[in-house]
């Protein structure tokens, strides 16, 4: 009787458990699925993600170009009476040495190529050449450069039939007035002016940002306002080559790193360098109006230190430019240009000379030891040089 009972009562908790596996089971089965199905996903997204980024190298790469500065060497000395010294280097003939590597991309078959201004900052001649080399080692020599005189952009030329039988392939341009913060984007260029067509890949950080390209000790430090900012590695020599975006078109021309933060990288957006690639197209150069200045910006606080008013001080007038035919000088301050006040971040004065045309007259008002003085000049062409 008691074996008869026992056996009763483990068919009783068999039964329970197996009630309670039949109902728990479907539920267990159809979760594990789930998250097989949401692994399987998740993979097949990370292949697609990877698979996109090789594609648009792929395409891409090929426009993608390293700029070389070449520059005689010195070595050697003269003996010379000079004003600075009784010592002058001079170049030992047909020695050279590079000086500067940058990145372009490709942006016409017949060889015009575009990068930043600073990449080519200096001009051909007195010893100082550039060079082009291809994704696939072809070099080319430039043959003439273009600079934009509102903006870190520059335009160089090469001949094609310097290699014959290489096609170059012109990029695909695409929009920057529709980007949106955390879209991914892809850097490709010569990183730290050696590793060639070096791809980096990020998502954009910040748009609208305000930033200093170049650097003080090399001679060349611009304000570019509305730059791109992400954090897809840029590194030095990546300067002039595309930002671009998972369909394979460029949508900024990569600038300036930031030398204060990790991962931080600017590019200007792909519009305004299609705003100077239109001006050029007009008749082979830049035509962008010129005062003839450097300057200063001054905020009220800044000003008031120094006893002077807020707008641009003007630090160099070049000669025989508008700014100096209509009268102006080093220290003054330009307080308003044709009826609009120069103000820091709000008006300041390149902006306000770039909304006029070449030809137009214009009043400036000024600052000078106290008084306020009232000036009109036509303003000129800037030269591409």
């Amino acid at each position: 009787m008691k074996k008869l009972l026992a056996a009763l009562l483990v068919l009783i908790i068999v039964l329970f458990i197996w009630t309670g596996i039949s109902r728990v089971l479907p539920s267990l089965l159809s979760s594990l699925n789930v998250s097989q199905n949401l692994i399987t996903e998740q993979n097949v997204k990370v292949i697609k993600e990877e698979s996109g980024v090789v594609d648009v190298v792929k395409n891409v790469g090929p426009s993608v170009v390293t700029i070389i500065q070449k520059s005689q060497a010195l070595q050697g000395r003269r003996f010379t009476f000079g004003p600075l010294g009784f010592f002058e280097e001079v170049p030992q003939e047909g020695s050279e040495q590079t000086t500067g590597v940058g990145s372009g991309f490709i942006v016409t078959q017949d060889g015009l190529i575009a990068t930043n201004k600073h990449v080519v900052s200096d001009s051909l001649g007195g010893g100082t050449t550039y060079q082009v080399i291809t994704s696939n080692n072809k070099t080319y020599n430039v043959e003439k450069i273009y600079r934009d005189p509102l903006n870190d952009i520059a335009f160089i030329k090469i001949n094609p039939a310097q290699n014959s039988g290489e096609r170059l392939k012109p990029v695909v341009f695409g929009e920057s007035d529709n980007l949106e913060v955390g879209q991914f984007v892809i850097a490709i260029g010569t990183a730290l002016g050696e590793f060639r067509n070096t791809v980096t890949t990020g998502v954009i950080s910040g748009l609208g940002r305000g930033i200093t390209a170049g650097s003080a000790f090399e001679g060349f430090v611009e304000k570019l306002d509305n730059v791109i900012q992400t954090d897809a590695a840029i590194n030095p020599g990546n300067s002039g080559g595309p930002l671009v975006n998972y369909s394979g078109q460029v949508i900024g021309i990569n600038t300036a790193v930031s030398q204060s933060g990790q991962n931080i990288g600017f590019a200007l957006p792909i519009n305004t360098l299609k705003d100077a690639l239109n001006n050029f197209n007009k008749n082979g150069k830049f035509s962008r109006p010129y005062l003839g200045v450097s300057y200063r910006m001054l905020d009220k606080q800044t000003a008031d230190l120094n006893d002077l008013v807020e707008g641009a001080y003007i630090q160099s007038v070049i000669a025989g430019s508008p700014a100096e035919k209509a009268g102006l000088v080093s220290g003054d301050v330009i307080t308003s240009f044709d009826g609009k006040k120069v103000e820091v971040d709000s008006n300041e004065l390149a902006s306000l000379i770039a909304s006029k045309k070449v030809g137009d007259s214009v009043s400036v008002s000024a600052y000078r030891e106290g008084k306020n003085i009232n000036l009109t000049t036509v303003l000129g062409e800037a030269p591409n040089e």
